[in-house]
């Protein structure tokens, strides 16, 4: 996949383009459809599948008040659309100026002058440029203008849910990493460095790795089941998100124990793929207490791990350590 990072970099149109355009956070089921029916699509013209999406995320620029805790860092989401089969990624550099462009403006300099659009794929009551105006029937009447056509795709769900990347925050939010990952066709994940922390849990027997993060949608505090992806080998592991109530701490900390692993952990990058929700956050009484709290999770742990193995996609794809952000395209 070829990324352009920004509209200038664009320095030809692209052959017989079919394009979408979104935010695309998280990636999930719903996403994939978009995708997959871009590239449908563009096997059928002979053309190539492209993908527009902002950076940062608008919500972070428009309603910068609001507390908005993405899915995916913009490093994930790149993989996980090349994963996709995409050709063509362009990331638009979002600022209040490039907000205030109408969507009108928008389709002639990028998608028309730009790209050269043919197809146009669109989710379900999307809507983009000032004020939300880039509806799918504005759209269609400048397709008429242009040489473009708009295809909207249905809402896309499990019969119960429909997909989206709100959805998935509010599960994840909520601990319910199982369910997010029925959403996201993949168990979710958190990448990062492990860096010096109280090294408690050594003393208890159970010597913890402190994840430090980019991410900014944590799960809810509590002990989780979780793969650990380290270099190119997959290991389980007991994670425990949250202040350690037992000893009076207030800086939540991401902490993993890595079964059967002894070695230094130290500055070395960690993915933790989150299968399932073992409890909430404990106090505990003493140290004897929490013992053997965690030998009862780390056993727990054992039991769900045992057979289960991180999806990176819907299709049944494994995620593969050595290439993270590879799989079958859906």
């Amino acid at each position: 996949m070829e990324i352009f990072r920004s509209i200038p970099e664009i320095r030809e149109k692209l052959r017989h383009p079919v394009v979408t355009i979104g935010n695309f956070d998280g990636v999930h089921l719903g996403h994939r459809e978009i995708f997959k029916r871009v590239r449908q699509i563009a096997r059928e013209i002979g053309g190539v599948s492209v993908v527009i999406t902002f950076v940062p995320h608008p919500l972070k620029v428009v309603a910068a008040h609001k507390e908005v805790r993405l899915i995916t860092t913009s490093r994930e989401k790149e993989a996980l659309i090349e994963g996709s089969g995409i050709d063509y990624l362009l990331e638009i550099p979002f600022d209040k100026e490039f907000a205030s462009v109408p969507a009108a403006v928008f389709v002639e300099k990028v998608l028309v002058d730009a790209i050269g659009v043919e197809r146009l794929v669109i989710g379900y009551d999307y809507a983009f440029g000032r004020g939300r105006e880039g509806d799918v029937a504005l759209l269609r009447r400048l397709g008429e203008r242009h040489g473009y056509t708009v295809e909207e795709l249905e809402p896309i769900s499990d019969g119960s849910t429909v997909y989206s990347s709100t959805a998935v925050r509010r599960m994840v939010s909520a601990g319910n990493v199982s369910c997010a990952a029925s959403l996201l066709g993949r168990h979710f994940s958190i990448s990062g460095k492990v860096v010096h922390g109280h090294e408690r849990g050594r003393n208890l027997g159970f010597p913890t790795a402190n994840i430090e993060t980019e991410k900014d949608l944590i799960p809810s505090v509590g002990v989780y089941a979780v793969k650990v992806c380290m270099g190119d080998r997959l290991f389980d592991g007991a994670c425990n998100i949250g202040a350690n109530p037992t000893f009076g701490n207030q800086h939540l900390s991401i902490e993993v124990f890595l079964l059967d692993f002894e070695g230094d952990l130290y500055g070395r990058e960690l993915t933790l793929f989150f299968i399932e929700r073992l409890r909430g956050e404990k106090r505990f009484s003493g140290l004897d207490e929490l013992k053997e709290a965690i030998a009862a999770d780390v056993a727990r742990c054992r039991e769900i791990l045992s057979d289960a193995r991180p999806v990176l996609s819907e299709s049944g794809g494994d995620w593969d350590c050595a290439s993270p952000g590879t799989g079958r395209p859906d």
